[in-house]
């Protein structure tokens, strides 16, 4: 368990656990991080400058970075983040990418029982009408987790040499409109709208439970309900030498103008 990074750093850290397990240097792994200052992910194939405003974000201290999985924009801030890495071909993982998300989210579903939170498994099929806005928490994808029809936890995945990356986002709070401020949207009506929509679509622990929960708890809760749900014994460990200085290494890709403007 992590405590707080910036954005740079927790996506090299994450990469760096794909790289490192694919070598055989560490078992598979399950980490959780919180994001100091907030920031913006990209999906790896979003256009950045259209659809975020580089100067809002840099004047509100908030970092933009890419990503190396797919989907659209994220605003990290009061959130728990989870990332796991495992072989593929590990015996106990569904094949495909749709059965694998069921597989972890029955896990982070049955962690979120554990919190008194009645998460249920999207349909995977659309049940939500079109996209109107760059975020990723307005419409749930398949298996993701909702609470009356509203997305609680966002996840992505990537699959590279062999080796199975996923990460998401769970929502302590969330304010739409600091999301939607963000954007590169021509009018405030827009905006406005934008605001509304993620406001229907999407929701926190705060709001769904009334309660306030700690980092610490929640990653506590998902830890549990993945080890028991899923059949996976887990046990604290350090990094390794080498993976904290992949993560050195990589930090100077996350924070390249290069990287985060790419498309």
């Amino acid at each position: 368990m992590d405590g707080a990074g910036d954005g740079a750093w927790n996506m090299a850290a994450d990469e760096a656990m794909l790289v490192e397990h694919a070598q055989e240097r560490i078992l598979p792994t399950l980490r959780f991080y919180a994001w100091k200052p907030a920031a913006v992910s990209l999906g790896y194939f979003q256009r950045t400058e259209r659809e975020i405003d580089l100067n809002v974000c840099t004047n509100r201290g908030i970092d933009v970075i890419r990503r190396l999985t797919g989907g659209r924009a994220v605003l990290h801030d009061a959130e728990v983040t989870y990332s796991l890495v495992v072989k593929e071909n590990e015996p106990y993982i569904p094949q495909g990418i749709t059965a694998s998300y069921l597989f972890f989210s029955r896990g982070i579903a049955a962690g979120l029982a554990r919190l008194g939170v009645p998460a249920c498994l999207q349909d995977p099929r659309p049940s939500m009408g079109a996209s109107r806005s760059p975020a990723c928490f307005d419409a749930p994808s398949h298996y993701e987790l909702t609470v009356g029809g509203r997305k609680l936890v966002g996840s992505a995945q990537l699959r590279r040499d062999g080796v199975l990356l996923q990460h998401g986002s769970i929502l302590l709070k969330f304010d739409p409109a600091a999301l939607t401020g963000l954007f590169v949207l021509a009018e405030q009506e827009q905006r406005d709208e934008v605001t509304a929509e993620l406001s229907r679509r999407a929701t926190s622990l705060a709001e769904t439970t009334g309660k306030s929960f700690s980092f610490d708890e929640v990653a506590a809760a998902i830890a549990g309900g993945i080890a028991e749900q899923c059949g996976i014994f887990l046990n604290l460990s350090e990094r390794t030498a080498s993976e904290y200085a992949l993560i050195e290494a990589l930090q100077q890709k996350y924070r390249s103008l290069e990287w985060t403007l790419r498309r």
